[in-house]
């Protein structure tokens, strides 16, 4: 009722309320300060149910625990850069180390480096041993030059030196630089296979109409002779392929064109 006893009815409570009324029950009086609902067990003192405290929302992480997801954050990006650095550095260096391992191994059909003069005048000639050497040559697609091996094939012994030619040709009417890249068949015998001159992983510059020979001085090493998987192997095909040499390009790896 209104405060002046001839007031109209309030429905501020809601219909359920009214329905009460209009059936005659009142709901019983509490003392005052006493709360409904989730706020009930708080008048002896009791915690507020979870979810009850703080309506007006908070941040669930602590400002030390920001700070601390923060440095973690960082740390992070520090070491996904310092990686990312390290990739591209590796990329750069991942050919010149590859070419030093299969020259020393002689992985993918790579031949060996000479081992000086020192070396070659040490070696023992393998006489009884014969081992046929042919020559391939190869041109890119992208380089206008004539390319061939000036002999098809030599005999040689492991253990002596022997001196093959190449020949190529710039039949334009323009410089043009060319750099060359090889392997020797079978793979495992490049191992043996060492060079003490050659033209390869070198710039060539032929000028228009130019014609120049190309030295490839050699030996199979004696050791060749006495390795058990050499024992079937008495012919090698040593290969050249010239590309053009650009700005940024890369040659591909022995053996893995």
């Amino acid at each position: 009722m209104g405060p002046g006893g001839g007031g109209r009815l309030r429905l501020a409570l809601g219909p359920r309320c009214l329905w009460a009324a209009a059936l005659g029950w009142a709901p019983p009086r509490l003392a005052a300060g006493t709360r409904y609902g989730l706020w009930a067990a708080t008048r002896r003192g009791a915690a507020a149910p979870r979810g009850a405290r703080g309506l007006r929302g908070s941040n669930p992480f602590t400002r030390g625990q920001e700070e601390e997801w923060r440095r973690r954050n960082r740390t992070a990006l520090t070491y996904i850069a310092a990686a990312a650095v390290g990739m591209v550095g590796m990329s750069y260096a991942a050919v010149p180390l590859y070419r030093l391992y299969c020259q020393a191994t002689g992985l993918g059909g790579t031949t060996g480096t000479g081992r000086g003069a020192a070396r070659i005048e040490e070696m023992e000639a393998v006489k009884e041993r014969v081992v046929k050497v042919t020559f391939n040559a190869d041109v890119h697609s992208s380089l206008q030059w004539n390319f061939r091996p000036q002999q098809s094939e030599i005999y040689v012994v492991p253990g002596e030196t022997a001196l093959a030619f190449y020949k190529a040709k710039n039949p334009t009417d323009k410089p043009i630089i060319g750099i060359s890249t090889y392997n020797v068949v079978p793979f495992e015998a490049g191992q043996y296979f060492n060079k003490i001159q050659c033209f390869c992983f070198e710039e060539q510059r032929l000028n228009p109409q130019e014609e120049v020979d190309m030295p490839v001085f050699f030996y199979i090493d004696p050791e060749f002779a006495e390795d058990p998987k050499m024992a079937k192997v008495d012919l090698i095909t040593l290969s050249y392929t010239f590309f053009e040499a650009k700005e940024g390009q890369h040659l591909p790896l022995p053996g893995y064109q």
